[in-house]
């Protein structure tokens, strides 16, 4: 990751932040600053964005393959956002969800149905092999299934 989000606290000193986003800066990272709430800045955009195509796929909108092809040649993403959401993790996913989801109270935050029932399954994402797509086992050769 190229960004670094900085938080700044109550008790956040200005010399504090400044010398953070210097070393974000030393070490090749853009820093950008956050208030210290749930979610920072990228969160706070990415999950809605996230949940609302989980819900486009639960009721039925579009495919799985077609929610991602659209986000990917039709915005530019480099993945699309139910590829993001196996690649990230969908336990990790609900999680954000439902921190942020604490705090605000507000409806683009709440974990999807399908979202909560696809992580009590064990559909975790790439990391077990399955989530919203199905994912080969990456055993190393002669390994066990």
């Amino acid at each position: 990751m190229k960004l670094v989000e900085v938080v700044a606290t109550i008790d956040s000193a200005p010399a504090t932040i400044e010398a953070a986003e210097a070393f974000g800066r030393q070490i090749g990272k853009t820093p950008i600053r956050a208030k210290d709430r749930a979610g920072f800045v990228v969160n706070m955009l990415l999950v809605p964005y996230l949940t609302a195509a989980i819900r486009m796929f639960e009721e039925g909108f579009a495919t799985r393959e077609d929610i991602d092809t659209g986000m990917v040649l039709g915005c530019g993403h480099p993945m699309g956002p139910l590829t993001l959401s196996d690649f990230v993790g969908l336990d990790v996913v609900a999680a954000v969800c439902e921190s942020l989801y604490d705090e605000f109270r507000r409806p683009e935050y709440a974990s999807p149905p399908l979202l909560r029932r696809m992580v009590s399954s064990g559909h975790l994402g790439r990391k077990s092999g399955r989530g919203f797509y199905v994912y080969a086992s990456e055993q190393p050769a002669g390994g066990r299934a």
